[in-house]
């Protein structure tokens, strides 16, 4: 009975309007992707473990989405390259990445610095705008954890491994991802460009990426695969943490601070902690810390990805809603919090439109 909401939601998500495409095999795709992400969720509620099966649908929307952006440039431009014309005609899907770059610009210039389409096409700039407020005042950091197709890519190779070969990591690199942020803001508001976009984001490896007809086309895309093999595969594997996420990536900073808004959090009963650290050592990204043990509660750029509530073993760790007594009700505020947190997963789960020769973003 819990899952039939979700039953309905997801389905109206994944499958609405496409019984009237005529295309059968659209249709198979998205009712397999309705069953395999219901039962995920099934399993959820069922075993009372959030990041075991979080994690493996998230690798897998991650995954997916790169296949699926990759093979709609190859059916509509014939390449991953981002031409000059590409960018002119506005071609360039818009990525939740470079929210933090635009709001300066459009607040003084009334513009957007990013070259896509507003209102049409896949991935326009009103729809993901839209999509990641709505989710941001509800989740919070649980974007990143939940909804980003980014994300997915760092976990997976987090995974790889079976022990951390780097075990321990200064504490002080919790804060670059806010000291990028900061000069990503201002470089962007100064030059009306994304910066970030234009030399420092990884994941143009797997997605598009400019033209290289110049010296600094070269040296912009060698950033960009040192990076995306630095900090999502060799780093993540050597360490079994989330290291783009929790120690490079500026949009995440950003929705640390966006935390504070939402009603969910994660919260430590210091009553029945006994302090053993496993939740410290689990948390894949660097949100908890001795502090956190005595204050009650992890970071600030807690990802709310259920990692930690896993692997207590006295059930001193819980999703919890704001201005409730703690430690009452834990499964109910569970449950509230998984609606709106796996509907996002479910919202950025990708769906090949074959009849069209487009990418669609259910």
């Amino acid at each position: 009975m819990l899952c039939l909401p979700m039953l309905l939601l997801s389905a109206m998500m994944l499958l609405g309007g496409q019984g009237g495409t005529g295309d059968p095999l659209q249709l198979l795709a998205g009712g397999v992707t309705w069953a395999a992400m219901n039962a995920v969720f099934f399993l959820m509620l069922l075993t009372g473990k959030t990041n075991r099966y979080r994690s493996v649908l998230f690798i897998a929307v991650a995954v997916g989405f790169v296949i699926t952006f990759i093979t709609n440039l190859l059916e509509t431009r014939g390449s991953m390259i981002l031409t000059e014309a590409n960018t002119i005609a506005g071609e360039t899907p818009f990525c939740h990445l470079v929210i933090p770059m635009i709001i300066i610009p459009a607040a003084i210039t009334r513009t957007i610095i990013f070259p896509g389409s507003l209102l049409t096409g896949f991935a326009n700039i009103a729809s993901m705008v839209v999509l990641w407020l709505g989710f941001s005042l509800a989740l919070g950091r649980g974007w990143c954890s939940w909804g980003c197709f980014y994300g997915g890519l760092d976990e997976g190779f987090s995974r790889v491994a079976k022990r951390p070969l780097i075990k321990r990591i200064d504490r002080k690199w919790i804060y670059l991802p806010f000291a990028v942020l900061l000069v990503v803001v201002l470089t962007s508001a100064l030059a009306l460009s994304p910066t970030y976009c234009e030399w420092l984001c990884p994941f143009k490896a797997v997605t598009e990426f400019a033209e290289i007809t110049s010296f600094t086309a070269v040296v912009q895309t060698i950033i960009f695969v040192a990076l995306f093999l630095g900090t999502v595969i060799v780093l993540p594997i050597l360490t079994k943490r989330r290291v783009q996420c929790g120690l490079f990536c500026p949009f995440g900073a950003m929705q640390s601070l966006i935390n504070k808004l939402n009603i969910f959090e994660v919260r430590i009963d210091t009553q029945k902690c006994v302090e053993c650290e496993r939740c410290v050592k689990a948390c894949p990204t660097f949100s908890l810390d001795e502090g956190s043990l005595d204050s009650g509660k992890p970071l600030l750029t807690c990802t709310k990805c259920g990692q930690c509530v896993d692997v207590c073993p006295k059930q001193a760790i819980s999703y919890h809603i704001k201005g409730t007594p703690l430690g009452v009700r834990l499964n109910a505020a569970r449950l509230l919090f998984l609606y709106p947190a796996f509907l996002l997963m479910v919202a950025m789960t990708p769906i090949k439109c074959r009849s069209t020769a487009r990418c669609s973003m259910r």
